[in-house]
């Protein structure tokens, strides 16, 4: 790949590289924030948020929140495969805001907010309209915010989703063995299951409103899902289990 754009803001080096097909956002050496397919950007290419859009299965949110843009792929997807969807991101620096919009074709509309802000203040602090579902990306060039696995910001996140909407958390995969951060989610939501993508994450699924389909209904819904937002879903489904 080939080095397309690099830029420095207060907390370190930007890149964008381009192969002609992908082109990527890296923080650091040998990192990928964010991969896109150039010509079908909603088709989303890293393992972790393909995962993530298990919450759509038998769930179509009017708003959804997305705290960390990145270059803004979960933001194409969610808003290529949900029609009508209002979709908020919060990016915490304003060069990947500009970077996402000039390189990876952010999706201009009058339904896609971007805030400028501490994604844990936003949390904190945002007085809008509670949103169904609330996903959080929150990574820099040293790893995952580790703010995003305690008490305080899962009860924050809780009061910006409505009473049956649902958290998605990507997390590094060693937060499966993290009691307390377990223990933080099982206490705030009647329904919690995660999965290991088996590339160093853990996404996990909270909810006090979850669906009842059987499994039957859950491939079929996932293999529905699949034809609109171009990879195959049910690979995540089977691994997706309850959180003890």
């Amino acid at each position: 790949m080939s080095l397309l754009y690099e830029t420095q803001d207060e907390f370190g080096v930007i890149r964008v590289f381009d192969d002609g097909k992908y082109r990527v956002l890296s923080f650091a050496e040998g990192d990928e924030q964010s991969r896109v397919q150039i010509k079908n950007p909603h088709v989303l290419q890293h393992e972790y948020t393909q995962a993530m859009l298990l919450a759509l299965m038998d769930r179509t949110p009017k708003r959804a929140c997305v705290l960390g843009l990145g270059g803004g792929a979960l933001v194409h997807a969610l808003a290529k495969v949900v029609s009508g969807i209002h979709v908020t991101a919060v990016e915490l620096r304003p060069e990947i805001v500009a970077i996402a919009e000039e390189f990876f074709k952010l999706p201009k509309s009058k339904r896609i907010d971007v805030v400028t802000q501490d994604a844990i203040e936003f949390a904190a602090n945002n007085k809008s309209k509670k949103f169904d579902i609330l996903f959080t990306d929150l990574y820099q060039h040293f790893g995952m915010d580790n703010r995003v696995a305690t008490h305080s910001f899962l009860e924050d996140a809780k009061k910006q989703i409505k009473e049956g909407g649902m958290l998605v958390l990507n997390c590094w995969e060693e937060h499966q063995y993290q009691h307390d951060l377990k223990a933080s989610l099982k206490e705030m939501f009647n329904t919690v299951t995660g999965l290991n993508t088996g590339c160093g994450n853990w996404v996990v699924f909270a909810t006090n409103q979850p669906h009842d389909l059987n499994f039957k209904q859950q491939r079929d819904e996932c293999d529905r899902l699949s034809q609109q937002l171009g990879f195959p879903l049910s690979k995540w489904l089977n691994r997706l289990e309850e959180v003890h």
